[in-house]
């Protein structure tokens, strides 16, 4: 029983997809019906699946798996490799693999650690660490173990191959310009684009670039300097190193810090300094706008003593304007020494009104008092 045909069927919509893994315009790719445990359970081995050895096999062309195939006749396309620190080079590329035909059923072959050991070089992850990985990708229907380093037709045919994706720089290995080169004779080759900037080696390149802190960061989550083969003098130095790196850190914060308390500092002073010169000028105008020169304590002044000299000096009224009538001031006599005297004409009273009539009239009671005082001494005389 086939991979895509076991467990539950799933209904996926896939697009097609370029070379480097992006949608192709102007091709709207047929919706077919798949069957595959790729997204929902970890692809099965090759080797737990039943044979397809007595099933006819007749490969599909280029057109026909383009065009698409039906449901239960997927093109089945094979991609190899060591898979070593499985990352995401290596996932869109099985993700170009998956992505070639409408239709496709991935298979994934896996090198062994003896046959990778003695023609590549030495692994980091183990071929079961690397076989597991490789389950767990999304793309993958199903994974061959201990997978060939050359693809003869046996094993094409063992697996009922139609297709094998790979980049297509050449591969050169085990005495060969091109690994591949028989596959892209036959036309069973379909190319995929390599991801730039990460690879296997591109990490290990940073690993032991940045030895010293991969080491010190191991030691720090607890692993011995047995286990990580470094010697006692260098797990000493390694400590060393980082009581240091302790210390310049806590300078730094302290630093940081003082930095932004200066900066809080410098941002208050200038904000009071602000207020202080704003506050200064509005003090200033108000002062002078008081006691300058032409301030309004000046005027204040100006008009209390023009107000001080009126209430002294009393008013001369001109010539020109009317004069206001003003009663006499009553006085205050005996009976028999009050002297009649004819009323006055309308005429005089207009004429010596004000304060001048006021004083004739005074200094004509004070001649008519000394009159009356002489006829008394004359009375006395005559008596005597």
């Amino acid at each position: 029983m086939e991979a895509h045909t076991s467990g539950r069927p799933i209904s996926r919509k896939r697009r097609r997809e370029g070379s480097n893994g992006d949608a192709e315009e102007g091709e709207r790719p047929l919706k077919l019906k798949r069957h595959t445990l790729g997204l929902r359970d970890p692809a099965p081995y090759a080797d737990q699946l039943e044979s397809l050895e007595d099933k006819p096999y007749k490969r599909v062309s280029m057109e026909e798996a383009k065009k698409g195939t039906p449901p239960d006749r997927p093109v089945r396309v094979y991609a190899d490799g060591i898979f070593d620190m499985f990352h995401s080079g290596h996932a869109r590329a099985l993700m170009q693999a998956k992505g070639l035909f409408p239709n496709t059923h991935l298979i994934v072959g896996v090198c062994s650690d003896e046959l990778t050991h003695k023609l590549k070089g030495f692994t980091v992850m183990n071929e079961e660490e690397r076989y597991d990985a490789v389950t767990h990708c999304r793309y993958v229907d199903e994974v061959v173990r201990n997978a060939p380093w050359t693809l003869t037709p046996e094993f094409l045919t063992k697996h009922r191959i139609d297709f094998v994706a790979h980049d297509d720089i050449p591969y050169s290995s085990a005495g060969s310009d091109d690994v591949y080169k028989h596959i892209k004779e036959a036309g069973m080759f379909a190319p995929t684009q390599r991801t730039e900037g990460i690879s296997t080696s591109d990490i290990i390149t940073r690993i032991v670039r940045d030895y010293d802190v991969y080491v010190r960061r191991n030691l720090q989550r607890g692993y011995t300097a047995k286990e990580l083969n470094v010697s006692f003098i260098n797990e000493k130095k390694y400590h060393l190193q980082e009581h240091v790196d302790k210390v310049k850190q806590k300078v730094r914060n302290v630093e940081e810090k003082s930095k932004e308390f200066v900066q809080k500092v410098e941002e208050k002073s200038i904000d009071l300094i602000q207020k202080w010169e704003e506050k200064s000028r509005e003090f200033i105008g108000n002062f002078l706008q008081m006691f300058g020169p032409e301030g309004a304590l000046k005027h204040m002044l100006k008009e209390g003593k023009g107000r001080m000299l009126q209430a002294i000096s009393p008013r001369q009224s001109p010539s020109s304007s009317p004069t206001r009538e003003r009663s006499p001031s009553p006085t205050f006599r005996l009976p028999f020494f009050t002297k009649t005297s004819p009323p006055a004409s309308p005429f005089s009273q207009h004429s010596h009104s004000g304060p001048q009539a006021i004083s004739e009239e005074e200094e004509e009671d004070d001649n008519d008092d000394d009159d009356d005082d002489d006829d008394d001494d004359h009375d006395e005389d005559d008596g005597l």
